[in-house]
């Protein structure tokens, strides 16, 4: 990947023009949108209870969900009424400080391919590997730089058919601004890996920089794509992304100075204490987001033009710590608690799995 990142090293100098189209536009094979419905958020199932530090959520196309485990490389297989089962083991997963196995999708094709994809911390980096669910897994990108904090780890297939990668500057601010690290970036590449066709850099996979450790990816039912980052001791960031555009860190945390327009600015900020957010979701016009240390489900609303209202506090409390939250084709919200991670209060039963039907 070094040469890649190599000849996108004007990357950043050209970062201050936006692009006026996202080549968002579903196409066959790519990501179904889920069923519209407000979740009801009222009406708790639990779905599995005493999994350790799960971190990534993904469906399979029948509604059984994946789940990964961030400290033993495990990914458990949740059928709502059944108890979890393996359903496969990551090797060569190091697991220290915020690193491991982190984030998971399914491949839109899945029912031709069979592909889970993982990120996940390895001895020497973090990487994102493809395995069938009875196979080995394959290295599809590596060198990515990793650290005890600011992994990043979010991957998602966008309605493009892309892959989607939130990358953290593992602890180095500069690497945010550098165009020839993957750090610090919201990466897009295709299924096999390699940098995708029309990305902002040719034969690059960065698809904009300037994040600090971007753990949410979303889209909403126009391809409009929004992230969740957080900040370092001030705010944190709900950002809209759009190709090519530099997201200020780490010259710039919340909203700022944009410079005449070089750096772009979040459409939402909190403090770190009362967000720190890790999974994004969307449907029926709200934005879903799980905060860690804020312990509580953020909702907000999303006008016709992609800009948000104002945040509401949900379930403040009740959980705990909550990693990841998805929407189900049928329209329900699963969430995950994360009380396990070594930063949360441990209670009984956890980690939970936790969903939310659609009304």
């Amino acid at each position: 990947m070094t040469s890649a990142f190599r000849s996108a090293a004007h990357f950043a100098g050209a970062a201050v023009i936006a692009l006026t189209a996202t080549f968002l536009v579903a196409m066959p094979g790519s990501v179904a949108q889920p069923v519209a419905g407000v979740p009801d958020l009222n009406a708790p199932e639990e779905q599995a209870r005493d999994i350790a530090v799960p971190w990534g959520l993904a469906f399979l196309p029948g509604g059984d969900a994946l789940v990964a485990q961030r400290n033993t490389g495990v990914i458990s297989r949740i059928t709502p009424g059944s108890k979890p089962t393996q359903a496969y083991r990551v090797p060569g997963v190091v697991a220290r400080g915020e690193g491991g196995l982190l984030g998971i999708a399914v491949s839109p094709k899945y029912a031709a391919n069979g592909y889970v994809y993982a990120y996940f911390t390895a001895s020497g980096d973090n990487r994102i590997v493809r395995f069938r669910l009875d196979g080995q897994p394959e290295v599809i990108f590596k060198g990515i730089a990793k650290n005890t904090i600011h992994n990043g780890g979010r991957i998602a297939f966008g309605p493009d058919g892309m892959l989607y990668v939130g990358v953290g500057d593992a602890g180095q601010s500069n690497r945010a601004q550098d165009p020839a690290s993957p750090n610090g970036k919201i990466l897009r590449l295709d299924p096999d890996g390699k940098p995708a066709p029309g990305n902002p850099t040719p034969n690059s996979p960065v698809y904009t920089l300037g994040h600090r450790n971007v753990q949410g990816l979303a889209w909403d039912q126009t391809g409009r794509m929004y992230a969740a980052e957080f900040g370092q001791d001030t705010y944190d960031e709900i950002n809209l992304i759009q190709p090519k555009r530099n997201y200020g860190w780490p010259v710039v945390e919340g909203k700022g100075d944009t410079q005449g327009g070089r750096y772009t600015n979040p459409l939402i900020t909190w403090t770190t204490s009362e967000a720190s957010p890790s999974g994004l979701a969307i449907t029926a016009n709200t934005l879903y987001v799980a905060a860690l240390r804020g312990e509580r489900l953020w909702t907000i609303p999303q006008r016709a033009d992609g800009t948000l209202g104002t945040p509401v506090a949900q379930l403040r409390g009740k959980y705990g710590r909550l990693r990841t939250v998805q929407v189900a084709s049928d329209g329900a919200l699963w969430l995950t608690t994360s009380n396990t991670d070594g930063r949360g209060d441990v209670r009984t039963g956890d980690d939970r799995i936790i969903r939310f039907p659609a009304r």
